[in-house]
């Protein structure tokens, strides 16, 4: 007769399969409340203790922590002196183990969960168990996910446990609980970079492919849920998003997450936002973010931070677009937009704003972790350096652009009017030619004779306000902090136009 032990937190199917083991001739060794569902269900179960000769103690944080437990987990059967050693102190092998931890993560997912709470959700014989049976897979088989039952009951009856087989299982082990414990260390850390840097993912879904169709792709999910999260959306329509839809609908949340006041929309291609538009009404809200670049918005995307109504989607209907994203539809709104079935159409509540965690980005060898940038600048944190001050409109213009500047490749430069961006540079090697850029598209809106600019780092040297000023834009902000911001100074002075420092610099490589 084989032994399999089995103390899990979640007993979804656990009397099930517990059943189908006995069946198979297993003797069934249980803790806790695992062993009372099962002798609950009428299973032949031997307690814990009667393995171990000691009682559970210390209100259950010790069990299974017994050489009767890891020596029968441990031993290996091919070692006659293993063996020798396990008959010596009577000590009967455990060839299957089913464990899934303490729910730490849904513990701390609790609003006010105190830390002595925590620590109690820290399962130590759990992981101890599954890593001693981890370790022996070719003789012990470790299974720590309820979903895997019926494959495992299924690999039993037909005699198909082979090496690579088992050794699969050991690995889900290990990543399991290496990510269980990473969890922990990041929740109990005291220091915001540790010398050590744990995390933790999750599985989202395979992804037909990568930026380009010879590379694969996987996306993972944060542990912990995050407000604004493309992987936390509701896919109501349309076809798997791919790895390029994921990282601009990634892109494109970040952007409408600055713009919380009122009915925004911001339509994106390629990481960098075609068009960002506000007004009093979500459809007036489109119909300035389309207008502000009709051509990029073609086969991109779109998200809305108020509910979809009709007008809105009969307008958006007419155009192609890869994915809209919204907190909500109108039941008129959603069969308008359904009827494009690769149309992807997501629900997400933009309720909480982005958390101040961590951004991680990959280089050869290792990775750079940075605080979020979510700094968004007033109007009270400029200062106005030039001799001619900005009026109130001016001033508003000034701090959409600021807002909008943020979210552009570097090198970046704005173009834009209270509510509507009107014209873009980005990723240029030198400023400038951002500059030319941004105001050559620009100038064919009729907004643009109200224009205002913005860059996200400071001019190095005076010809980008002057290049602006002679092509009609009359106010301009930047950050400030070059050796050379005199010169700009006196070029807005002698130019006749406004200049004010924002301070905060927002270079987004």
């Amino acid at each position: 007769m084989q032994r399999a032990l089995l103390s899990v937190s979640d007993k979804t199917g656990i009397v099930e399969f517990a059943t189908e083991l006995v069946a198979l001739d297993f003797e069934l060794v249980s803790t806790g409340g695992t062993l009372k569902v099962l002798a609950q269900a009428g299973l032949p179960v031997v307690a814990i203790d009667d393995v171990t000769g000691f009682p559970e103690m210390l209100d259950g944080r010790v069990k299974t922590l017994h050489p009767r437990v890891h020596a029968g987990l441990l031993a290996r059967r091919d070692l006659p002196a293993h063996m020798q050693t396990l008959a010596e102190h009577q000590i009967t092998p455990i060839d299957l183990v089913v464990v899934n931890l303490y729910p730490f993560k849904e513990t701390i997912k609790q609003p006010d969960i105190k830390l002595a709470q925590a620590i109690e959700q820290i399962d130590i014989g759990g992981p101890s168990m599954l890593r001693s049976a981890a370790k022996n897979y070719v003789s012990v088989l470790p299974v720590i996910d309820p979903t895997d039952y019926e494959k495992v009951l299924e690999l039993l009856h037909t005699d198909g446990l082979t090496n690579p087989i088992r050794k699969a299982f050991a690995a889900k082990v290990f990543a399991h609980t290496a990510a269980y414990d990473s969890l922990i260390a990041t929740y109990l850390a005291e220091t915001e970079f540790p010398e050590k840097l744990t995390l933790s993912y999750e599985k989202f879904a395979n992804l037909r492919y990568g930026e380009n169709s010879h590379q694969q792709a996987t996306a993972y999910r944060s542990a912990m849920p995050e407000a604004y999260s493309i992987l936390s959306a509701d896919i109501m329509h349309g076809k798997q998003l791919s790895y390029n839809n994921l990282r601009d609908a990634d892109t494109a949340l970040r952007i409408i997450a600055d713009f919380t006041d009122q009915p925004t929309v911001v339509t994106l291609k390629h990481m960098n936002p075609a068009g960002i538009g506000q007004a009093d009404t979500i459809y007036d809200a489109w119909d300035k973010a389309f207008k502000a670049d009709d051509i990029s918005i073609f086969g991109g995307i779109v998200v809305l931070n108020r509910e979809v109504d009709l007008k809105t989607a009969q307008a958006m209907h007419q155009i192609f677009l890869e994915i809209i994203i919204a907190p909500s539809y109108t039941p008129e709104a959603y069969a308008e937009l359904a009827k494009k079935k690769n149309l992807r159409l997501l629900k997400l509540p933009f309720a909480q704003p982005i958390a101040p965690m961590k951004d991680v980005v990959s280089v050869l060898g290792g990775v750079l972790v940075q605080d979020r940038d979510l700094e968004t600048e007033r109007a009270s944190d400029f200062t106005v350096v030039s001799e001619k001050q900005p009026t109130a409109d001016q001033l508003a213009s000034l701090v959409f652009a600021q807002k909008a500047v943020k979210h552009v490749k570097s090198n970046a430069i704005m173009v834009a009017v209270a509510g509507q961006t009107l014209g873009m540079g980005a990723g240029q090697p030198n400023r400038i030619d951002s500059v030319k850029m941004a105001i050559q598209k620009a100038q064919t809106k009729v907004a643009f004779k109200e224009a205002v600019l913005a860059s996200d780092a400071f001019f190095p040297m005076a010809d980008s306000v002057a290049y602006a000023a002679a092509h009609g834009i009359q106010a301009i902000v930047e950050p400030g902090g070059s050796i050379k911001d005199q010169a700009s100074i006196d070029k807005a002075n002698e130019l006749g136009i406004v200049l004010v420092f924002s301070k905060t610099r927002h270079f987004k490589h």
